[in-house]
């Protein structure tokens, strides 16, 4: 059975560091909650920049961010924010 990469010491002292740093969400900018539990939405998660699934690194501190629960699973592995919708305009005039 393969280990977790990420249940090991270096990736534990990753987010620790990421952590003390108590940045805002790279994603909505909002301020994040460090004191929350782990399953809240707004939460901290580490998020990757380039996500793992198209070849970022694991322990890359340039590749590490963080995030909230909620933005971090919207984000899924794209590396750009999805487009935004653009309003829909009435037919006619009312």
């Amino acid at each position: 059975m393969a280990k977790n990469p990420r249940n090991g010491r270096p990736y534990r002292r990753l987010c620790a560091w990421l952590r003390a740093q108590r940045l805002p969400c790279a994603k909505c900018g909002y301020d994040i909650g460090y004191e929350l539990d782990a399953k809240h939405p707004l939460s901290f998660t580490l998020d990757h920049a380039d996500p793992l699934s198209k070849g970022g690194d694991l322990l890359d501190p340039a590749n590490a961010r963080a995030m909230h629960r909620r933005c971090n699973s919207s984000k899924g592995n794209r590396t750009t924010p999805p487009p935004k919708a653009t309003p829909q305009r009435a037919s006619r005039r009312w």
